[in-house]
Formats: structure tokens, C-alpha cells, sequence
């Protein structure tokens, strides 16, 4: 080849990778950019964002079968094709959802497909089927080079959109300009793609299909599916896991799906070293760390999290680089990421809808974990067990140190009341076994479920048993007792504290007394008279509900059904039964229910919608203070909790309520030793009224009230103008 000729392939190579990376970049811009459009108008629910995801999952799975039957044609065919629907799909431009509403009481699982597919449709198609086309348009081109390196340029395309809309995009500009921006990009990508399809040869050089290698068959797909399914399946898994049993992080879903990304360019390469590390370490870091996550030490959260990412990418590696041993010819590749888009998509399905229904804790962790020990290519540690486990003695000897797993797991569990230390080593004997059988897949498989079970799968299967969890599509809810209180936790995060007997009417945690909260509540009949009309927005174990009085109306609006069945239903929680039985719950989005109430209908409203430190967004924009100011009376009181570990959200409401011309003032509460006592916590509450008399009376109860000053420079949310980034404590003032 002379050096013109390998000049020009060079520049070609740059023309395809600069379209396949662009596309991609783009298409992880679009879903974050369209839900962010769709909170205010769908609300937050569980099934508005389950909805959305099978969107997603669908639109990809129609672009990869659309590229997969254009493969039929010659690549010339399939570029003209293609620009033209890049062409049509480019009336959808400017993205935007238009002005359809949603009906009240409308199904969020029929109207969210509606609305997304009628907004995206057409682009995410046609922008989603870009990979594999070019990567098929490629090998003619290039006169069959390999193709599926460019793959990786996809990913870290993709990888590349992922961080970019949360730390660039989303904090500076708003959703209008986004969506310009969005077009621009898209405007880019087609000209590259043309510019891709002028290169492409009026005849078709690729090699004929060898005639030694089997056409792909119904076995290359199950497996080109399952591989895609486990680290997929598990990328969700360890966001589930990570957010609620170990630390909740905002924004920590990134990390999760950035390493899935990321693992692609790294396994879609040959590298007989890459292959060798693999085949040793990544069975060893499944049996040592898959456990040791499960167990779930809370005391070691973030180094928790640390294990569970570097899992994950390990997994993600180990499966991807198999998928791309397993790698048909160019001539089959679009059958061949077509497969992996329903792998992917089957593995979104059992971990992000499926197991919340069928599970009451995150076991899809462990159960993928297990599935991973089975599908991962394995070597031997040491030249002695991989000539062991290749000779004849191989069956005998792992049957043998299957049954010692087995034997070593119902003695732990046996004398486990003489203390966790027995546990422990019963934990280092299987892992022990679990080195010596790395190579052999099954024997190593038992090991791992040993493992798994005894550190922290036992626990786990022990307080499903007791009835202890509930699991919904917004967590796993634990009630646990103790001798003098009940609690409720929200994946690590308490969620509520009960104490027995006669103290079980008394406010704890955030909501006592003292808090500014309380200080509302134990003012509001001085303020609004004996039939004070109260509403609240998060029930958790009802706390609340202590404060009411006979002839007050009281309202709750919680988003999620297990915890009305919790407070209310199941008997573990009394506070509703014993304080406000008489209280009504509105179950869905807060901001969607209230805007269905007749205006000035309450006189108090408190807004304690935050689980875990999770922050929804379209409840604290200017919007949504405009629909809580139109639900309250003129003289009506607004109390926001702002308690977070990671967000400083003091600015967002003192900008909202500039915005909206309320007062403000603001009450962090330091319980006292004998608050303490009862459970309490420190609290940082707001309180907003446009009635000056209102928040005097508040101030003349506790001068502790501060004047709420809002920070300058600093405008707040809106609708159209959202970003966690400014308000995260790590880039922030300790007294923010």
C-alpha cells in the first residue's frame, strides 16, 4: 500500500469516526434534555420516568433494526435512504414538546410513549441507527477493513454527551437554548454523514463470506444477548444499589453508566494481554468484592461505592470483550449490534422495572453478579489447577469442593449466634475454594453464590422473610424496631422515628417541636382559626399528622403507594390513626395535584417532598412556587425543608421567592440534649408568606428566625432553567 493510499484511508477513517462519535454525543443530549422539558407537564412519578426509559429502549431497538434491514441494500442505496430520513426527521426541529397537555387523571403509561415518540421520535430513529450504518458503510470503504474498532469512538461519544449535559449544557444554558444548540449539532452530524456517504465506492468490495465460518445462528444471538444483558442489567443494578443501600449521592447515576460506556472502547480492541488479565482477575474481583457489596457495611459507604464501580467495570469489560471475540464478519454486523441493543434493552427491563415488582431488596445485584461468574471467560491462577481442572479428575474434585462451599455455608449459619465472626471465616474458607476453582465455571459459580449468600445475602433473605421491607419503583422502605421507637429507612436515609408507648404521639426527627416546621404548625390556629386548612407534600411515616387539630382539614400528597400503605395501611405507624385519622391522601406528583385544587384552598402548605437527598427539581422551581401561591390564601404560610447532606438549596428558594414576591425567613434547628432524647435531628426549614403579620407571628414565637436573604447573582430554578451543579456543597460555603 503506498503512502498516498494509507494518507487517504487515514482521512476516510477521521470523516466516519468524527459522524459515528458526533451522532452519539447528540443522542445522550437528547434524553436528558426532553425529561427535563416533560417534569413540569408529567410530574415525577415512577411510571413517567418507566415509561420514558422504554421509550428510549425502543426508539434504539427501531434504529438498529432499521440499519439492520438497510443492510439488505448496496451501501449507496442505504446512504440515500439514510439522508433521507435524516431530512424528514429534521422537521421535528427545533425539539420541543410542543403544546399538547396532559388530561387530569391521565395514564402516565399511555401518554408518556404519546408525547415523547410525537417530540423525539423521528430524530432519536434516525440519529440511533447512525453506529452501526457507518460502521458497515466503513468496511466497504475501507475494502473490508475491521470495522468494529469505530464502535468505540460511538461510546466515547456517548460517554462524552453524558457528562457534558449535567456539568456544561444544563447549568448554562436553558431549555430553549439547548434544544438551538441540540439542532446545530444535528445540522453537523448530517453534513459528516454526507460527507461519509461521498466516500463510499459506486461498487461494493467486500470479501465474499468465508465458507468455513457457520452462518450466524439462533445460539450466536442468545449469546450475543445475554452478554449484553448482564452488564447492562447490572449497570442499572449498581445505580439502584449504590443510590439506596450505600450512599446517596446526587448525580452519582453518572458514574454507573459513564463506566458502561467507557468499558466498550476498552474491550473492543485485540489484546491477548487485555484477554489474559481479564480471564485471571475478573473472576478473583467477583469472588472477593460482588460479597463483600452485598453485605453493605455502612460504615464504609463511599468505599462501598469505590467497590462497586470498580465491579462493575470490570464486568462490563469482561462481557464486552467476549461479545467482541464472539464478533461476526462486517457483512453480519448489523444483526450483530442489533442483538446487543435487545440484550441491552431486556437487561434495562429486568433491572429497572421488573425487579422492583418482583423483589423487595436490590437482589438483582447479586443475582447478576452470579450470572457474571457464569458468562465470563476464566484462566487458571497458577499452571497446576489449570492442568487439574484439563485433566480427567476435574469432575470428581469439583464436585468435592462444591460440597465443602455447601457444607462450610450450613455450619456458618449453624453457629452464627455464637457471633459475625464465625460468619467472617466462613466467608474466607469459601473464598478460599473460590480461588482454587477460578478456571473451572461451574465449581467457581457455587463458590460465588457461597460467598454472596453468607456475607449479606442471608441477612437480606432473613428480613424479607420477617416482612420488615417494602420495595417500590422510588426505593426500599425498612422498618425496623427497637425497644423504645420504630423506624423508617429509605435505603440508608431515615425516613421517620416512631417511639413506643406513651410517647408515641411525640413529632421526631426534623418535625419537632422546635423546628421551624412545628413553630408553623403549633401557630397555625392562632393564625387561621380552629378550622386552619393544612396540606402537606411527602407523608413518610406520617410525623406531621401530630400537629393536627379536631376541626382542621388536612391534606397529604405523597408520590408513592408503598409509603401511604406503611403510614396508614399496614399497621406499623399510628401516627395517622392516632393524630389525623381523618386526613385525606392524594396520591401522585405534588406540583400535578395541587394545580387540580381550587385556588386559596389552604392556609399552611409544607413541602418536605425530599427521600435519600434526592432533590425533584420541578417541585423548587418558580413555577412551582407560582402553584403553591395560588393554592394558598392571601395571607397563607409556606414552609420548605431544605435539610440536605449534599445541596445547599437555601439560594433556590430565596430565588423562587423573589421571583414570586414572598418573605422569608429561615430557622436551622439544633436540638436541645433533651430533644435528643426524643429522636431529634438537626432541621433547616423556610418559611415563605406574603403576609408580613404571618412571619411576624412566627418571629415573635422563636427569634432564632433569620431573615431569608437571597444570594446575588443567583435567580433560582425555573421550568426552563435548572442545574444541581451551583448548589452542591462540595463547590459551596459551609453556611450556604
Amino acid at each position: 500500500m503506498t503512502e498516498l493510499q494509507v494518507q487517504a484511508g487515514g482521512g476516510r477513517r477521521a470523516w466516519f469516526v468524527a459522524a459515528i462519535l458526533g451522532g452519539s454525543f447528540l443522542l445522550f443530549l437528547i434524553q436528558p434534555m426532553v425529561a427535563r422539558m416533560a417534569l413540569p407537564r408529567l410530574g415525577g412519578a415512577s411510571a413517567v420516568w418507566n415509561s420514558a426509559m422504554l421509550v428510549y429502549q425502543a426508539l434504539l431497538l427501531v434504529g438498529y433494526g432499521y440499519a439492520h434491514w438497510l443492510g439488505r441494500f448496496r451501501v449507496r442505496t442505504q446512504a440515500g435512504v439514510h439522508l433521507g430520513v435524516l431530512a424528514f426527521a429534521a422537521l421535528w426541529l427545533p425539539i420541543g414538546l410542543g403544546t399538547m397537555q396532559v388530561p387530569a387523571g391521565a395514564e402516565p403509561a399511555l401518554w408518556v410513549p404519546w408525547l415523547l415518540v410525537a417530540a423525539i421520535g423521528p430524530l432519536f430513529l434516525a440519529i440511533s441507527a447512525q453506529a452501526p450504518l457507518l460502521q458497515r458503510w466503513y468496511a466497504v470503504s475501507s475494502h473490508g477493513r475491521d470495522p468494529y474498532a469505530l464502535y468505540a469512538a460511538s461510546n466515547i461519544g456517548s460517554f462524552g454527551g453524558l457528562l457534558a449535559y449535567p456539568l456544561l449544557v444544563e447549568p448554562l444554558l436553558r431549555l430553549r437554548s439547548q434544544s438551538w444548540l441540540w439542532t446545530i449539532g444535528y445540522a453537523l452530524v448530517v453534513l459528516l454523514v454526507l460527507a461519509c456517504a461521498s466516500r463510499l465506492p459506486k461498487s461494493e468490495t467486500l470479501p465474499a463470506p468465508r465458507t468455513d465460518r457457520p452462518a450466524t445462528v439462533a445460539r450466536d444471538w442468545a449469546r450475543w444477548i445475554v452478554l449484553a444483558l448482564v452488564p447492562s442489567g447490572l449497570m442499572l443494578a449498581t445505580t439502584t444499589f449504590l443510590t439506596t443501600d450505600i450512599v446517596a449521592v446526587p448525580l452519582l447515576w453518572v458514574l454507573p453508566l459513564g463506566l458502561y460506556l467507557l468499558s466498550f472502547p476498552v474491550a473492543f480492541r485485540s489484546s491477548a494481554l487485555l484477554d489474559d488479565l481479564l480471564e485471571r482477575c475478573v473472576p478473583l474481583v467477583l469472588l472477593l468484592f460482588g460479597a463483600t457489596l452485598v453485605a453493605g457495611d455502612s460504615r464504609l459507604a463511599y468505599f462501598n461505592a469505590l467497590i462497586g464501580l470498580v465491579l462493575l467495570f470490570a464486568v462490563a469489560v469482561a462481557c464486552h470483550a467476549r461479545l467482541y471475540a464472539l464478533r461476526p464478519p462486517p457483512e453480519r454486523l448489523t444483526g450483530f449490534y442489533l442483538a446487543m441493543a435487545v440484550g441491552g434493552a431486556l437487561g434495562g427491563v429486568f433491572s429497572g422495572l421488573l425487579a422492583p415488582v418482583l423483589f423487595d431488596w436490590t437482589y438483582e445485584y447479586p443475582l447478576l453478579i452470579l450470572a457474571a461468574g457464569l458468562l465470563i471467560p476464566q484462566r487458571a491462577l497458577t499452571g497446576e489447577l489449570a492442568r487439574l481442572w484439563a485433566s480427567r479428575y476435574r469432575l470428581p474434585v469439583g464436585l468435592a469442593l462444591s460440597a465443602g462451599v455447601v457444607a462450610i455455608v450450613v455450619l456458618a449459619l449453624h453457629v452464627q449466634l455464637l457471633g459475625p465472626i464465625q460468619i467472617q471465616l466462613g466467608f474466607v474458607a469459601v473464598a478460599v475454594i473460590g480461588l482454587a476453582t477460578i478456571g473451572a465455571r461451574w465449581p467457581f459459580a457455587v463458590a460465588l453464590a457461597g460467598g454472596l449468600f453468607l456475607f449479606g445475602g442471608y441477612t437480606a433473605i432473613e428480613t424479607s422473610l420477617s416482612g420488615a421491607r417494602t420495595r417500590s419503583y422510588f426505593g426500599v422502605y425498612t422498618v425496623s424496631d427497637q425497644p423504645d421507637q420504630r423506624r423508617l429507612a429509605h435505603g440508608t436515609t431515615v425516613h421517620g422515628v416512631q417511639l413506643k408507648g406513651g410517647r408515641a404521639t411525640r413529632p421526631t426527627t426534623y418535625y419537632q417541636a422546635g423546628s421551624g416546621v412545628g413553630q408553623a404548625m403549633l401557630a397555625a390556629p392562632a393564625l387561621y382559626g380552629p378550622n386552619a386548612r393544612i396540606g402537606v407534600v411527602g407523608l413518610g411515616t406520617g410525623t406531621l399528622a401530630c400537629y393536627a387539630r379536631p376541626a382542621q382539614s388536612w391534606h397529604f400528597f405523597e408520590i408513592d403507594p408503598a409509603v401511604v400503605h406503611l403510614a396508614r395501611d399496614s399497621g406499623k405507624f399510628s401516627f395517622l390513626r392516632l393524630c389525623a385519622p381523618q386526613a385525606q391522601i392524594l396520591v401522585g406528583d405534588a406540583r400535578l395535584r395541587l394545580s387540580e385544587l381550587p385556588p386559596t384552598s389552604l392556609d399552611l402548605l409544607a413541602l418536605d417532598a425530599f427521600s435519600s437527598d434526592a432533590v425533584p427539581m420541578h417541585l423548587m422551581t418558580a413555577e412551582a412556587f407560582a402553584t403553591y401561591g395560588r393554592v394558598l390564601a392571601h395571607e397563607g404560610l409556606l414552609l420548605v425543608h431544605i435539610s440536605n447532606r449534599f445541596l445547599a438549596l437555601g439560594p433556590v428558594v430565596a430565588g423562587a421567592a423573589k421571583a414570586g414576591g414572598w418573605q422569608g425567613l429561615r430557622l436551622v434547628h439544633v436540638p436541645s440534649a433533651l430533644e435528643r432524647q426524643d429522636e431529634g435531628a438537626v432541621s433547616d426549614w423556610i418559611a415563605l408568606s406574603r403576609s408580613p403579620r404571618v412571619l411576624a407571628a412566627l418571629k415573635a414565637r422563636d427569634g432564632e428566625w433569620r431573615p431569608l436573604v437571597a444570594q446575588p447573582g443567583f435567580t433560582g430554578w425555573t421550568d426552563d432553567h435548572a442545574s444541581l451543579v451551583p448548589v452542591l456543597r462540595l463547590f459551596r460555603a459551609a453556611g450556604d
